[in-house]
């Protein structure tokens, strides 16, 4: 087996050698166990402001800061993973969020503290810029939507957070999700060890970091997708992480209550991932995040009237769910497309680094209006607006580049 193409044919391949098929499984496993550890704070965030007293903002700052972590950490991550390949980089992510996630569980008992722990827990979501090459050189172009599709549901990682945690915590106490996760993180980080491999012939880019990372962020392409990826798949992270307290606040649910009707929306986002990417295959990308942009925004402003929880909104967020589900696969489906594949790994890294800081913004936002106002409306119809403007640029502007 020395081409990519008779990787991708060899599916029985023994695992010294590694197929397409297992390389996927195992980064799909190792995304959402990453992510389900990145996302343990949000579900226990009014917990943590009952507890320590924490106003609005602050409570908004303690589950978006693994956010911001995560976020920026994607692009040296990235880099790293086009270097070092995946096979070294899963395993290393993986053992070390062990120690925040500790951390938090063990030790994480004022505010100071936490934060503490939550910008050092943000490696976990620093794994997708890990999956995304290693996906990638696996599978041929016609194919990667798919792949990147099914890979990106992952993220679901945040659902497991979200249907877990709450009830682990008050069944068993509060550090016992956090033990379990850091079992979960060794296990999967052994098997990696033993199972994960680079593609053969993967190209190793020459240079140093700084010089890569540059060359890399001056591509167009890259700034382009970023700002795409920040709206589809940042809306995505902002609701993942705010939305437990946004229906606590506007629609007085309990905890718990608010936290599974969270799983459900990232159910539904992580199922239509790869729908997304395998649209982008049979159209093209541009036109299917055309359509995902223009029902976010249509489905935020539907969401910022506040009508009864059932059924309007209801729908509203079930809806906001799919459409920025499957715009972030379709979003890598077109990085896929686009990008040298001995860059796949950095512009994966500050393309994610977008998301990520897209998913940062909207939580402090709506925190400071709803402390402001004791209402959400402003910060909906805002990602109403950012969202119409994506979809207006991908029509006019990425589709004249994709034609280029």
């Amino acid at each position: 087996m020395t081409t990519r193409g008779g990787a991708r044919s060899s599916l029985t391949t023994g695992a010294s050698a590694g197929s397409p098929g297992l390389m996927l499984g195992l980064a799909t496993v190792g995304f959402l166990v990453n992510f389900w550890a990145w996302a343990l704070i949000s579900p226990l965030g009014v917990a943590y402001r009952e507890q320590l007293g924490l106003t609005a903002f602050q409570q908004a700052l303690l589950v978006a800061v693994p956010v911001i972590v995560g976020s920026l950490g994607r692009i040296p991550v990235g880099a790293l993973t086009d270097r070092l390949g995946a096979r070294v980089m899963f395993p290393a992510v993986s053992f070390l969020t062990i120690l925040p996630v500790l951390f938090i569980g063990l030790v994480g008992d004022t505010y100071a503290l936490l934060l503490v722990g939550g910008f050092f827990l943000g490696l976990g979501g620093t794994a997708f810029a890990v999956g995304v090459p290693l996906v990638n050189s696996w599978y041929p172009p016609a194919r990667r939507g798919l792949a990147l599709g099914i890979f990106g549901m992952g993220m679901g990682g945040t659902a497991v957070s979200a249907f877990t945690t709450v009830q682990l915590a008050t069944r068993f106490g509060r550090a016992f999700p956090f033990l379990l996760v850091a079992v979960v993180l060794a296990i999967y980080g052994t098997v990696a060890v033993l199972l994960l491999r680079d593609a053969p012939g993967r190209t190793v880019p020459s240079g140093s970091f700084l010089a890569r990372t540059w060359a890399t962020f001056r591509l167009r392409a890259t700034l382009q997708l970023s700002a795409l990826y920040a709206v589809g798949f940042g809306g995505f992270v902002a609701f993942s992480v705010y939305l437990p307290t946004y229906l606590k606040n506007a629609y007085g649910l309990t905890q718990s209550d608010a936290a599974l009707r969270t799983a459900g929306f990232v159910v539904l986002a992580v199922l239509m991932r790869p729908v997304g990417g395998w649209l982008s295959d049979r159209f093209h990308p541009v036109p299917v995040l055309t359509v995902c942009f223009t029902a976010a925004a249509a489905l935020a402003v539907l969401a910022a009237a506040q009508l009864n929880l059932l059924p309007a909104g209801t729908v509203a967020f079930l809806g906001l769910a799919a459409a920025l589900g499957a715009a972030s696969g379709a979003c890598f489906a077109l990085v896929a497309r686009v990008a040298p594949a001995e860059k796949v790994g950095g512009v994966t890294g500050i393309v994610g680094a977008a998301g990520g800081l897209g998913g940062f913004v909207p939580p402090l936002v709506m925190g400071a209006v709803y402390g402001a106002t004791g209402s959400y409306h402003i910060g909906l119809l805002l990602l109403g607006l950012v969202a119409l403007v994506a979809a207006a640029y991908t029509w006019l502007v990425m589709r004249r580049e994709a034609r280029t």
